[in-house]
């Protein structure tokens, strides 16, 4: 449940950046105050947390994982 939770905050955080690159609007930024705001620095720092979580996905062996749960 917490691999999903941080995929899903980390794909929000790559949105919001390509929003960034693409039109130059923060939508972060847009909806809590500015970027410089507590609540936007708190959700840059959660998606950045979830985003070093997703790192862990890549070395994980998931096919060992679905071998135990299927015994």
């Amino acid at each position: 449940m917490l691999d999903k939770i941080t995929l899903i905050l980390t794909i929000i955080g790559g949105l919001n950046w390509g929003l960034i690159g693409l039109f130059r609007f923060d939508l972060v930024a847009f909806l809590f105050g500015g970027s410089d705001s507590l609540i936007s620095r708190i959700v840059y720092t959660v998606v950045g947390l979830c985003a070093i979580w997703c790192i862990s996905l890549l070395f994980r062996n998931t096919d060992t994982a679905r071998t135990e749960a299927a015994h």
